[in-house]
């Protein structure tokens, strides 16, 4: 008998689901907060998982995260009281096999259920073997090319896709070498680079493997709030502390905690983090009770911390705790070996989710691709797949179903990149040798200057709308944000 969790804060909902699906035959089990969802969730493990996207304590989008952590091959459906096509796009690219909209229709929401558990079954009945096969593919099998990636598989099935460069093959190296300590690791990188995907594939493989790995993104959390979520809080701690609230860390005791864009993290909430790597031990807010935890420390940042220490944004003692091993991430346009690798992956991702059966790329789509500069790497590449593999009506994808900016890519002028002002002379001893003079920008300078004045001209395109911003210049939110406070751009 399959097992469904029903996670939504409206009891008649809860009660109403339960009702119908014990008829249908499934065994169910319902929670109204978030938290007590993960708890159960840490307790047995359910086929599928229907949660609400607004929740009083979780975010849904961090809920379906978190789900595919602990259990990536639960099914998850999504309920929404809003017809939202940016949360379709969002749930689906999440990980979320559907979602539906309330009110609930019995026959739409069976019928969704079945197809989530029956996808389901058809991807765990996929041998897993088949990857590494070198037997000729089925045509309809797109990406047997993804074998000449290095390919790993996890304890829990799923693939990780490492590509054949000189860096791929060095990052892979580095992994092998540190999941089996306990050492802490700092993950660098641009965004989009899969800094997460590594950290998750270190935990993997270390003896933590079969203990939680718990990710929290420190630039999504207020400062207010990043406390409670890291350390929990206990009730009556703060205005709307209702219950008590188990942490990120008390979550991940025994295993991996990943902390992504680390920089963000408040000075108080450094020194928080400092008493839980001196001392293993952490404290709820609103407690004076301490509470052990075992948790191997991975981040991950964008940005110089190094730089952050200088000047006073970021506590050395802090930095020098977690720097046991720093790992960098090459962006994608510096990896150009590895881009069809990616590129095929994530077609078949896409193929499984949107059910078509492309097989694959044609010429001029290849190399379009491969010229593109890939401002967004990895999670850019996905995107501009995925859309693709939506639009193609053949077999094949072809270069015009590609976004304008891959098909016709727009060069910034020298006024735009501020390139201007580079003064190039050359020495009449060696012809043709240029000289830069000395009050030339250098090109990491140039490549800041240029960025800085596109995400100032698509600010003002867009009425200084920062989401609307950030979707036309193709990164999130919290890329944006930590552009504009780089760039120091005051809104």
């Amino acid at each position: 008998m399959e097992k469904i969790l029903i996670i939504d804060d409206n009891n008649d909902i809860c009660l109403l689901l339960e009702r119908f699906l014990t008829k249908q035959g499934y065994k169910t089990a319902s929670v109204q907060r978030g938290d007590d969802g993960i708890a159960l969730l840490r307790k047995e493990s359910f086929e599928l998982v229907i949660c609400d996207f607004k929740l009083p304590d979780i975010d849904g989008l961090e809920m379906l995260r978190r789900i595919k952590v602990m259990h990536p091959n639960t099914a998850v459906i999504i309920i929404t009281g809003y017809s939202d096509v940016r949360i379709a796009v969002q749930t689906v690219k999440h990980g979320a096999y559907d979602y539906v909209t309330k009110p609930l229709y019995p026959d739409e929401i069976l019928y969704t259920i079945k197809g989530a558990l029956e996808r389901r079954s058809q991807l765990l009945s996929q041998p897993k073997s088949s990857i590494q096969s070198n037997s000729a593919p089925s045509p309809k099998t797109s990406i047997a090319k993804v074998v000449s990636a290095k390919v790993s598989l996890a304890p829990d099935g799923k693939r990780f896709i490492f590509g054949k460069s000189r860096a791929a093959e060095q990052l892979q190296k580095h992994i092998d070498l540190i999941a089996p300590t306990d050492m802490s690791v700092i993950i660098t990188g641009e965004t989009g680079t899969g800094k997460e995907f590594v950290a998750n594939a270190i935990h993997l493989k270390s003896k933590r493997a079969d203990k939680p790995f718990v990710a929290i993104d420190c630039g999504a959390l207020g400062k207010e709030l990043a406390g409670s979520e890291l350390f929990g809080h206990v009730k009556g701690s703060f205005t709307g502390a209702m219950s008590d609230k188990t942490g990120s860390f008390e979550f991940a005791n025994g295993g991996t905690i990943f902390l992504d864009e680390i920089g963000n993290l408040s000075y108080d909430n450094q020194i928080k983090l400092l008493r839980v790597l001196q001392e293993r031990k952490i404290r709820r807010i609103g407690s004076n009770q301490d509470i052990p935890v075992d948790v191997r420390i991975i981040v991950a940042t964008n940005e110089d911390l190094r730089e952050a220490v200088r000047q006073g944004k970021f506590r050395e003692d802090i930095y020098h705790r977690i720097a046991e091993f720093e790992m960098h991430l090459s962006p994608l346009r510096e990896r150009k070996a590895d881009i069809m690798i990616f590129a095929d992956h994530f077609l078949e991702s896409a193929n499984i989710q949107l059910e078509k059966e492309i097989l694959g790329f044609d010429e001029e789509a290849k190399e379009k691709l491969k010229d593109y500069y890939w401002h967004g790497n990895l999670r850019e590449l996905q995107n501009v797949v995925k859309r693709s593999v939506l639009l193609t009506q053949g077999d094949y994808i072809e270069a015009d179903v590609l976004p304008n900016e891959i098909i016709s890519p727009q060069y910034l002028t020298a006024e735009d990149t501020g390139a201007a002002n580079l003064q190039i002379s050359y020495d009449p001893a060696r012809p043709g040798v240029p000289v830069f003079s000395q009050s030339a920008a250098n090109l990491k300078s140039v490549s800041e200057n240029a960025e800085r004045v596109a995400i100032l001209k698509v600010l003002e395109k867009t009425g200084y709308n920062k989401t609307k911003a950030a979707e036309v210049l193709n990164i999130d939110r919290k890329t944006l944000y930590n552009k504009l406070k780089a760039y120091d751009i005051h809104l």
